[in-house]
C-alpha cells in the first residue's frame, strides 16, 4: 500500500506546480463564457444617445424592479430616485466588474462584487420575475439534471468566481504589477526574531 501511495504521489505531484495557473484559467473561462453575457445584458439597460449610461432605459427598470414597474404602469417617472440609483449602480457594475476581472485589477474585490451581483440577479429572477413558481428555473441539486438556471448554472458561475476571489488574479494581471513591490507582498514571518522584523520593515520602507 505504501508503495502504491508513493507512486501515486510521484505521478500527481507535478500537478501542484500548476496551482498558479488556476486563477488565470478561471479568469479566461469567465471571459469566454460570461463576459459577453453580462456586457450584452448591460447594453440593454442603457438609455438613448451618448449620455445613455446616465439615463437607464425602461427595460433596465423592468429587469431590476419588475414588480415596481408593473405597479407604476411601466412609467419610469413614477419610480423614486432610489430606484434610479440602484438601476444605475447595477448597470455600471455589469460593465465595470467584468472588466476588472479580465484585466486582473482589484481582482478579489471584483470577483466578490460579481458573486454578490449574481446572488441579487438570481433572487430577482426568482421572486421579481416569478421564477420561483417554475421548478425547472430553480432546479435542484443531486437530481441528475445539470442545466437548471439558478441552482446549477449560477452555482457554477460563482464557483468560477470564487477562484480569483480566494487566490487572486494570478501572475498575468495588473494586480501582479501593481502589488509586486507593495509592503504587504513581503510579510515577515512571526517566527523571525526582532532583527529580521526590523530588516523587513526597512526593506518595506525602501520599496
Amino acid at each position: 500500500m505504501t508503495v502504491l501511495l508513493g507512486i501515486y504521489h510521484r505521478l500527481t505531484a507535478p500537478i501542484a506546480h500548476l496551482d498558479g495557473l488556476l486563477p488565470i484559467l478561471a479568469r479566461f473561462v469567465f471571459a469566454a463564457v460570461l463576459l459577453p453575457y453580462f456586457w450584452a445584458s448591460a447594453m440593454t439597460k442603457l438609455g438613448d444617445g451618448v449620455f445613455g449610461i446616465f439615463v437607464p432605459s425602461a427595460g433596465a427598470y423592468a429587469q431590476i424592479f419588475p414588480r415596481a414597474m408593473e405597479a407604476a404602469g411601466f412609467d419610469t417617472s413614477q419610480l423614486s430616485f432610489l430606484h434610479t440609483l440602484v438601476v444605475l449602480a447595477g448597470t455600471w457594475a455589469e460593465f465595470i466588474l467584468p472588466l476588472l476581472l479580465i484585466l486582473g485589477l482589484l481582482t478579489r474585490a471584483a470577483a466578490l462584487g460579481m458573486i454578490g451581483f449574481i446572488v441579487v440577479q438570481s433572487l430577482t429572477d426568482l421572486y421579481g420575475h416569478g421564477g420561483i413558481d417554475h421548478a425547472e428555473t430553480l432546479g435542484a441539486w443531486f437530481d441528475r439534471q445539470p442545466d437548471s438556471l439558478i441552482l446549477d448554472q449560477r452555482a457554477l458561475w460563482m464557483l468560477v468566481l470564487l477562484v480569483p476571489a480566494i487566490k487572486g488574479a494570478g501572475a498575468l494581471s495588473l494586480d501582479a504589477v501593481l502589488f509586486r513591490n507593495a509592503p504587504l507582498a513581503h510579510p515577515v514571518s512571526p517566527r523571525q526574531g526582532p532583527e529580521s522584523r526590523q530588516a523587513g520593515k526597512s526593506q518595506a520602507g525602501t520599496s
